[in-house]
């Protein structure tokens, strides 16, 4: 059999995907990339249906985050783009490698504004939410925007791209010429071998050194390199939410428990992967020591002295750049000071008393931390289930309670703070690692992405959702003095979230102890099947805004 002459836009888009290595794309079909589905089905590439785009687009970043691969969002045009737009601007700021392709208009008629069907000029839309965006305007040039696109995805700082195909060249056809895939996209940065001498003296001379470990070490898959660095300085560590894991939470060097006091207290700490952002209060003092000096690895130079000066910047990849601290570190010169070390020991077992003692109340009906302290003694049971985490107070305090024992197992909001990533990070959790997931939701980030139970049970992925409900926005006990109406947080008290997954086949059950909890859990991960536990909370607990208290409005506005 010989080549045909010509195929069209959507054969070649599925080809110059397949040429790449990419075996899974995320999506909601119609005009005009329905066929494009199909064709990628027929070519062995698996086509994931959502309900909503931006929980597509999520699912595709959270891929690109666990694969290291750019994840594959495809959307329709203008509404739809627009929907999946939320996504990529996400993935661009907690810098997953993602690629958003959406069919558009044709560029003649949006130019003119002549009111074409779901008219927008895309491209010029998604330029400031996305690291790079293109159009491809000829079918001949499909596999050149496909390439470009996926390089920019994932070299250097990795982020979303936008891939704009007009109806038109999706429809057009040209040869099916054999492109070659790109040769190593995402190549190694060497640090400079100053920068590593540098960073090695200012550590050498710290007697309180703190590591910083941010989900870029995560991303970087560096991680027995990481695990013997940290090692080798015996230096106390702090894991970010999301990379949690590179090393056990049970390591005798994590200071988690002992945050406040190992911010505050450390002479020289060294960011990998990490960026002083709202997330470690910009390095500012009080939280942060004002007599701190940083070290701080990173692959973008851009970041350095985003807010406190960088005493030793290392410009690199993760990999390379710890590898060559790690070789360089002489035996014995890097001494923490024993009293620090002590005294963060002292802090660590009694913050750890204290939060046994909160795990192991009698609240009824429960906390956040009696419930997930049911949710942690069943998942030590299974340790390799990946964790999805999202909603103010379930997030912050499953992040505190919920050990992480392997990297890149657990996910959630990131640096933006995105509410309803949840359920399309955990499907593509589910997907790409083949683990079982456990999505843990508070009722009010489950709300933005909940009709994606059905996509989990369409599919029959490994994933538990358990939706801690108590009826509110942070909590569900405020009340409105002006009228009838709910207050602005309360939602439906009534609600049980467990009936919704059984309209779709999957196991619902319903919670109000924490045996109670631990038995369906137990019981969901047996059967590894969909299911959804349905978690009742006193409303009365939780605070507005979770651990961001200095976010809220001042109390005497609230008063007034």
């Amino acid at each position: 059999m010989t080549e045909p002459e010509s195929v069209d836009g959507n054969e070649l888009v599925v080809h110059a995907l397949a040429a790449n290595g990419i075996s899974t794309i995320y999506g909601v079909v119609g005009i005009p990339v329905t066929d494009l589905a199909r064709i990628a089905q027929a070519r062995g590439i698996r086509f994931l249906g959502f309900r909503n785009e931006q929980a597509a687009g999520h699912a595709a970043a959270a891929a690109g985050y666990l694969t290291g691969r750019p994840g594959i969002c495809l959307t329709v045009s203008a509404p739809g783009f627009l929907n999946g737009l939320v996504a990529l601007a996400t993935a661009t700021t907690d810098c997953f490698p993602m690629i958003q392709i959406s069919g558009s208009s044709d560029r003649s008629v949006v130019d003119l504004e002549q009111g074409d069907y779901e008219e927008l000029d895309q491209l010029a839309a998604a330029r400031p939410f996305a690291k790079a965006a293109y159009r491809v305007d000829s079918p001949d040039l499909i596999g050149v925007g496909v390439g470009r696109a996926i390089r920019a995805a994932v070299s250097g700082r990795p982020g979303g791209v936008y891939l704009d195909l007009p109806a038109r060249v999706l429809a057009g056809s040209a040869p099916p010429t054999p492109r070659p895939p790109i040769v190593d996209p995402a190549p190694r940065q060497i640090p400079a071998p100053a920068a590593v001498e540098r960073a090695v003296a200012l550590l050498e001379g710290a007697q309180r050194p703190l590591i910083v470990l941010g989900k870029g070490a995560a991303y970087a898959r560096a991680d027995r390199v990481v695990r013997n660095f940290v090692e080798e300085t015996k230096a106390p560590f702090l894991p970010m939410s999301m990379a949690k894991g590179l090393l056990p939470d049970g390591h005798p060097q994590s200071a988690a428990a002992a945050r406040s006091l190992a911010l505050g207290s450390a002479d020289v700490v060294v960011l990998i992967g990490a960026r002083l952002n709202w997330l470690l209060d910009h390095g500012r003092v009080p939280r942060w020591s004002p007599d701190a000096r940083f070290v701080q690895l990173d692959i973008c130079a851009s970041e350095f002295d985003s807010n406190r000066p960088i005493a030793a910047p290392v410009l690199g990849d993760i990999g390379s750049s710890t590898a060559a601290l790690l070789a360089a570190l002489r035996p014995g010169r890097i001494s923490p000071s024993r009293d620090w070390l002590d005294e963060i020991a002292a802090t660590r077992r009694a913050n750890t008393a204290k939060m046994e003692e909160q795990l192991h109340r009698e609240d009824h009906p429960m906390s956040f931390a009696v419930a997930l302290r049911a949710v942690r003694d069943v998942l030590d049971e299974h340790r390799d289930t990946v964790v999805v985490s999202e909603g103010a107070n379930t997030l912050d305090n499953a992040r505190n309670i919920i050990p992480i024992h392997y990297p890149r197992h657990r996910l959630d909001v990131g640096t933006w703070g995105a509410m309803g990533v949840g359920l399309g990070y955990a499907i593509a959790a589910a997907v790409e690692t083949g683990h079982r997931v456990v999505a843990i939701e508070g009722d009010s980030a489950f709300g933005f992405s909940g009709m994606e139970i059905e996509t989990i049970c369409r599919y029959h992925l490994p994933v538990v959702v358990v939706v801690f409900n108590n009826g509110g926005v942070y909590r569900g006990d405020e009340v409105n003095a002006h009228s009838a109406d709910p207050a602005p947080t309360v939602l439906l008290h009534s609600s049980r979230y467990d009936t919704l997954i059984e309209a779709f086949g999957g196991v619902g059950y319903h919670a109000e102890t924490p045996d109670e909890v631990a038995a369906a859990l137990r019981s969901a991960l047996t059967t590894a099947g969909p299911a959804l536990i349905d978690c009742t909370i006193d409303p009365a607990v939780g605070t507005e805004s979770g651990h961001l208290q200095k976010l809220n409005r001042p109390a005497h506005e609230e008063e007034s």
